[in-house]
């Protein structure tokens, strides 16, 4: 994985003196509250319900030990003991007082992490593939184009006021386990004659107005990469709207002027930025692929050991192919039935930095699921890896089940929510363990958004709910039949919401529904859903007569 430079740490430690310095001024009251908004925005600090949030980066949801365990001392000291890691493969940390964010910036630059551009109108933390560099899918590894991506983006003087925020996410695998499709820029890596290129989409995203990203581009050479991405926020940066944040995100833009007018624009500018670069991008890449050589794999057995129940039900959900047949890529759960999905302890994530080291190449990965991966692990270790998670609460069964939620933290922590999240969340792992149908079930993605911002990615779920204040009560309204893959769809609504009280025993009833209608255990529900439809999900939702009302 990439290490920095001499040139990254002290342009981090700079960073964390300017704004050691902002953090001073505000506490004596030399800037007020909205002077310091802009600039703590910047260095990932938000002001939450109840409290600060900092907003740590972790580049294509990629880590190795001593940073994990960093982290975890960063909770311990100066948080509540855990963080919270997110949909775009960041963490969070809840609880910490103002005057001690520049400390937790020092020790973020002692292991080379940071929390610039985690938030702003600026191009954000670039997002992969959790599996890269490990899958058994994939054409090529997409994590040092992500990297040229992060360089490249960080600080750009062009691109640090665009019109609003800016989100990409790269895979180079055939299955999209990036959700490329609701970014503003999609990248999919794809084989050209004995090469490789990219497939580049752009305008999407969820929130208020949810839509998919469409082909800009279908085959951009590689080496085209870094130009074509530049061209297509230089045109954004300047037809982008200003005049309503509402309005402002890229995927706007390709609605109002049309998908082919942005691209006669791009194509033109891109024409201008890709002999602007004279090949300076294509030797920072050379030196940032030696960083992402493979570990010093050691050869084993390619079959999984025999183990206990337990252990043989982790296999089937928690494990997946890896390009080495003596090796698996394991998913360790966040979500283990009543836990807060995403948090992991100080203990945990001190454990997991344990499980790396002895297992894992010193690798981990956190995904857009908010789990953690370890991707390069020999399948002769994989009974002492569970027995070492099982015994620190990490060994869920669940990875790609009805319990393994996305939730965002909801009107628990966030200014912007409008309904809680977490506990719902809970309450329905909790009710489907009680059930004992998950395995049953089989893989069924369920994501729960507290406000119509859409930070969970519902719209992308099988079974999406999104909460809602309705005259004082919390209401949740359903989507079905959302796909975050290379078949990605916007889940429909199904009808009216439904109360806190209420939203469990709904979610009981369209998961129950799709049992009954698909042909046999391998009908994915997004498969049954496109067969079937709506209207039999409605039916069993609301009844025949509020059904044919819902229609």
């Amino acid at each position: 994985m990439y290490a920095y430079s001499q040139f990254d740490d002290d342009f981090v430690r700079a960073r964390v003196r300017q704004f050691r310095d902002q953090v001073e001024r505000r506490i004596d009251g030399r800037l007020t509250e909205d002077e310091f908004k802009p600039l703590r925005l910047m260095n990932g600090l938000y002001l939450q319900l109840h409290a600060y949030m900092l907003r740590v980066a972790i580049p294509y949801g990629t880590l190795n030990a001593r940073q994990i365990r960093q982290l975890a001392m960063i909770a311990d000291r100066w948080d509540r003991g855990y963080g919270h890691f997110t949909t775009r493969q960041n963490i969070q940390f809840n609880w910490p007082h103002l005057r001690d964010v520049p400390d937790m910036l020092e020790a973020l630059a002692d292991v080379g992490m940071h929390a610039i551009q985690t938030s702003g109108n600026c191009v954000r933390n670039v997002t992969a593939d959790p599996f890269a560099g490990a899958a058994a899918d994939e054409i090529a590894d997409p994590r040092p184009y992500a990297e040229l991506l992060r360089q490249w983006s960080t600080d750009h003087p062009e691109f640090q006021f665009l019109p609003r925020k800016f989100k990409i996410a790269i895979t180079g695998a055939e299955e999209d386990r990036a959700v490329t499709a609701a970014h503003d820029i999609g990248l999919r890596l794809v084989r050209l004659g004995d090469g490789i290129g990219f497939e580049v989409s752009v305008g999407g995203g969820l929130g208020r107005t949810p839509m998919l990203g469409r082909v800009l581009r279908a085959a951009l050479p590689a080496a085209d990469l870094l130009p074509y991405v530049e061209a297509i926020l230089g045109v954004y940066n300047r037809l982008g709207r200003r005049d309503n944040k509402y309005k402002a995100r890229i995927k706007i833009a390709v609605h109002e002027m049309g998908l082919d007018r942005l691209r006669d624009l791009v194509e033109a500018r891109f024409a201008q930025t890709r002999a602007e670069f004279r090949g300076a991008d294509q030797q920072m890449l050379a030196r940032i692929k030696a960083q992402f050589a493979p570990p010093a794999f050691r050869d084993g057995p390619p079959a999984i050991p025999p183990g206990s129940p337990a252990f043989r039900a982790w296999c089937d959900t928690n494990l997946a192919a890896h390009r080495r047949a003596d090796h698996a890529i394991v998913t360790v759960s966040l979500k283990t039935p009543g836990q807060v999905p995403g948090d992991a302890t100080a203990a945990q994530m001190r454990m997991l930095a344990d499980l790396a080291q002895r297992y894992g190449h010193d690798e981990l990965r956190i995904t857009p699921r908010q789990n953690v991966v370890l991707p390069h692990v020999r399948k002769a270790d994989l009974p002492a890896l569970f027995d070492a998670l099982a015994g620190a609460g990490l060994g869920a069964a669940n990875a790609g089940l009805v319990s393994d939620i996305i939730a965002c933290p909801g009107l628990d922590y966030c200014a912007l929510a409008t309904a809680r999240s977490i506990p719902v969340a809970q309450r329905i792992a909790q009710h489907f363990e009680a059930l004992r149908l998950e395995h049953q079930i089989g893989p069924l993605r369920l994501n729960i958004s507290g406000c119509i911002n859409a930070c969970a990615h519902h719209h992308v779920a099988d079974i999406g709910i999104l909460g809602l204040e309705r005259a004082g009560v919390e209401t949740y309204q359903v989507t079905l039949g959302g796909d975050p893959t290379h078949t990605a769809a916007i889940g429909q609504r199904t009808g009216p919401g439904f109360s806190a009280d209420q939203i469990v025993g709904a979610v009981e009833r369209i998961v129950l529904a799709y049992l009954d209608l698909r042909r046999d255990a391998g009908e994915t529900f997004a498969e049954v859903f496109r067969r079937v439809g709506l209207a039999p999900f409605q039916q069993a939702l609301y009844g025949e007569g509020e059904a044919d009302d819902a229609a």
